[in-house]
């Protein structure tokens, strides 16, 4: 048994159900220390996070934390993004993929770095 994957989903499942981004620390794992494919950690990540997101929904929907009155926009426009990114996937080439999220990680780790405090 792989604890070590172990250890990494438990983090990032945590980290996700809190709205910290799991995924990126799952995907990295993946890529980067397992050697997956982008393509391949990327839905091992989706799977992966059905269980989690659907649970942290349930404890914060009982603690009244979710508005309600959105969650028809954001489940339409949710699913219209994940066809469009299941669309968009087939052209673009893993290499500029793996190039394109590194850059994503950096610009969000530089904007938490530089956040001015209100």
């Amino acid at each position: 048994m792989n604890f070590q994957l172990i250890i990494f989903s438990f983090l990032a499942a945590v980290l996700g159900s809190m709205g910290f981004g799991g995924g990126a620390i799952l995907i990295i794992y993946l890529t980067a220390i397992e050697n997956f494919p982008q393509l391949k950690a990327q839905g091992i990540n989706l799977i992966f996070f059905i269980p989690c997101a659907l649970f942290a929904a349930l404890i914060y929907s009982k603690q009244k934390l979710i508005e309600k009155k959105f969650l028809p926009w954001l489940i339409i426009f949710g699913a219209v993004g994940v066809l469009l990114g299941l669309w968009i996937i087939d052209f673009i080439d893993t290499s500029l993929l793996s190039k394109l999220f590194g850059s994503f990680l950096v610009i969000i780790g530089l904007k938490g770095i530089f956040k001015k405090k209100k």
